[in-house]
């Protein structure tokens, strides 16, 4: 994996652990949770920077924020049992599919 995607994939694993650790933290109520939320979030724009040094800013938040979404509602179904539908899978596999088209297709996305 090039670096750059490296960055970009260790971004978005801080920022979904900084999110699902502010649903933990309770309206930062809880010392752990809201301490997590912090260094996650700050670690996830850190290697945002990195990634940006190469890969296109639109082109990284466009796969920074699809896939954060899409690993945020999982953990959200699977952790704090919250409820997907229909609509909600169906337009979290566009966003999926949409990534995809950049990265296989656009001559922005450095490959």
């Amino acid at each position: 994996m090039p670096k750059p995607y490296l960055f970009l994939v260790l971004a978005i694993l801080t920022e979904t652990i900084g999110t699902s650790a502010l649903q933990a933290s309770q309206q930062f109520t809880r010392l752990v949770p809201s301490v997590l939320v912090v260094v996650a979030y700050g670690l996830s724009f850190y290697f945002l920077a990195l990634a940006l040094k190469t890969i296109p800013v639109g082109v990284a938040y466009a796969i920074w924020s699809g896939l954060g979404i899409v690993f945020i509602a999982a953990i959200g179904w699977w952790v704090f049992e919250q409820k997907i539908d229909l609509a909600a899978l169906l337009g979290m596999g566009l966003i999926i599919l949409g990534i995809l088209v950049i990265h296989l297709f656009s001559s922005t996305a450095p490959h």
